[in-house]
């Protein structure tokens, strides 16, 4: 049977090799984290005019998901044309131009891949991920020997961050 001694010290193996090993994409999802904050904003996109023709005489609610816009809402209108924030819709023509905000290619496939679905390819890459940082939450109470004041310390620690994560839930 393993001693707890040992099992600190191939906890600790573990824990070390583990980060190294998922550096880069702890990365990966700490800044993408931090982009899909702002997601309802404008930060760090690039804004680009586009113009489509889609069908028409479109109305006002059927106009957003051709153009590919989110809660599209039509400000005024004036001789068949629909003015909405960023753009505006000919109704007789069909044709919309608008202003797209889109974040820089190697931000959107950062983001793409935090918000990874069943569907995806990849997601067998998120749920080891996830896995990984439960590991990492566990091993982390097996860093330094119970007896120890560092260990009493980090339970401290510890407490005050499950507190403040169950404050967080409930606010």
């Amino acid at each position: 049977m393993i001693s707890k001694r040992e099992l600190s010290l191939k906890m600790r193996e573990y824990h070390r090799y583990l980060g190294f090993f998922l550096a880069g994409i702890m990365a990966v999802y700490s800044i993408s984290g931090i982009v899909l904050i702002f997601r309802d904003s404008d930060f760090l996109k690039i804004k680009t005019i586009e113009t489509k023709t889609i069908a028409a005489n479109l109305s006002t609610t059927e106009i957003a998901k051709p153009l590919g816009l989110r809660n599209l809402k039509v400000d005024k209108e004036e001789n068949g044309t629909y003015y909405f924030k960023g753009g505006n819709y000919n109704s007789k023509t069909g044709e919309a131009e608008y202003t797209k905000a889109e974040l820089p290619s190697i931000l959107k496939n950062m983001t793409n891949f935090h918000k990874a679905k069943s569907g995806d390819p990849l997601f067998f890459m998120n749920i080891f991920f996830g896995a990984s940082l439960l590991f990492f939450v566990i091993s982390s109470f097996y860093m330094f020997l119970p007896k120890t004041s560092i260990f009493r310390k980090g339970m401290y620690f510890a407490a005050a961050g499950i507190v403040l994560t169950v404050i967080l839930l409930f606010v």
